[in-house]
């Protein structure tokens, strides 16, 4: 059977993204309403019922939003670490005891027929976290809401078959835009957020013939926009010889809309 992922929605507004293996299926983040992510996931053919988990990368209300009430409605395991919980908890409202799972960094554990590994990222939450999701020798990786790329990160992410990747804001735009000062600091902090050429550079260091299919993610609504950040990250791989849509596709994580159900 195919490992399966689709973006449910990324961006300021809420993060959600779905992931399929043979038997598990596996939430990371839900902060959307939980009415829009059953809606979504009908749209695709999932059924919020089956979700098997829900991994959360850390506490902001854009990745948690859906979280207590997707557990309590469909009675689902949450995943994260200690310190995300006693941050995030009092905002979930009322939990099962059993579906508090706390996990670690540099962690890996399995949910169902799906093995995953946790890594830090760099971000201005209490314990920010991202994770890799393999399935038969097939890897999917999420890596969004961090300021800096570690080698540790690109250890984690490297062989990926399917990558998740930030590419929030075009540097200028964000330098000349409409944000206070201090927030313009804090995005190009490195406790904020990857830019459109970070992204590609990251793509550059890492790739490998195994990758098939990078999203680009968390795009910001005020300091970037799709086709941009898109025609960034192809200029800056193109001109290391690597073709696109021939060595890699790459397609944009939208803000509001699912993607497809990508299969790998």
């Amino acid at each position: 059977m195919a490992f399966k992922f689709c973006s449910i929605a990324s961006g300021s507004s809420g993060n959600c993204q779905y992931i399929e293996g043979g038997k598990g299926k596996i939430l990371v983040d839900a902060g959307l309403s939980g009415k829009r992510i059953q809606e979504s996931l009908n749209s695709i053919g999932a059924n919020s019922g089956n979700i098997d988990g829900i991994l959360v990368t850390h506490e902001h209300k854009d990745h948690i939003k859906g979280v207590g009430i997707l557990s309590r409605r469909f009675d689902i395991p949450i995943y994260a670490n200690n310190n995300t919980w006693e941050v995030m908890r009092e905002y979930l409202g009322k939990l099962k005891e059993e579906n508090i799972r706390i996990i670690k960094n540099n962690d890996t554990f399995e949910i169902k027929d799906i093995g995953i590994s946790t890594f830090k990222t760099s971000h201005d939450a209490i314990d920010s976290m991202g994770y890799t999701l393999n399935y038969r020798n097939k890897k999917i990786s999420i890596v969004t809401d961090t300021g800096i790329i570690t080698d540790e990160i690109k250890n984690e992410i490297k062989n990926s078959d399917l990558l998740m990747l930030e590419s929030n804001h075009d540097v200028d735009m964000l330098k000349v835009g409409s944000y206070p000062y201090y927030l313009k600091k804090r995005v190009l902090s490195s406790s904020g957020h990857l830019s459109n050429e970070d992204a590609g550079n990251l793509i550059v260091d890492i790739f490998q013939d195994k990758f098939k299919k990078i999203f680009l993610g968390h795009l910001s609504k005020e300091n970037n926009f799709p086709e941009l950040a898109y025609q960034t990250v192809v200029n800056i791989i193109s001109e290391k010889g690597i073709k696109i849509n021939k060595d890699v596709e790459i397609d944009i994580a939208n803000r509001h809309q699912p993607t497809v159900l990508c299969k790998i």
